[in-house]
């Protein structure tokens, strides 16, 4: 089965600009450190541009963050990217004639969206800021590792 990694590859993007800032930055570079092409980073930019989350004009490399990356939240961007699309969905393809098989579903239903409501404080509660925060520590802790691997 193929899931979706639109919203990981959005806050890649948003990362390497954050990071990149004031340098010129392609969709075709930013393609390469996804490891896609770069129509689909042009689409996610699209969607973020719309949400109001980077500012871009077409034809320039020189996307940037619309506010500070500890304003932009995980869910900003899952809103952005997939809309009001659930993470979870439940099968409403089941035999209506079964009992089982429509109520047991419509349960799931009611869990799934317990789900979602926590999915979503949690993504509220998570800023790009502590992506980058994030990324910066597990750097810094790879370095430390290399170093003390080379010290004999």
């Amino acid at each position: 089965m193929k899931y979706s990694t639109k919203l990981s590859d959005a806050l890649h993007i948003l990362a390497f600009l954050n990071m990149g800032a004031g340098q010129r930055i392609t969709s075709a570079r930013i393609a390469e450190s996804v490891k896609t092409n770069p129509a689909y980073i042009r689409q996610l930019m699209v969607a973020l541009k719309s949400a109001g989350i980077i500012t871009s004009s077409q034809g320039q490399a020189k996307a940037e963050l619309t506010r500070q990356p500890g304003e932009i939240t995980v869910l900003d961007v899952y809103r952005a990217i997939e809309g009001n699309k659930p993470l979870l969905h439940w099968d409403i393809d089941t035999n209506p004639e079964c009992g089982v098989g429509i109520y047991v579903q419509l349960s799931i239903a009611d869990f799934y969206q317990e789900i979602q409501r926590a999915a979503e404080q949690k993504m509220q509660a998570i800023s790009l800021q502590d992506i980058i925060d994030r990324y910066d520590k597990k750097l810094n802790e790879l370095e430390q590792k290399s170093e003390r691997e080379l010290t004999p």
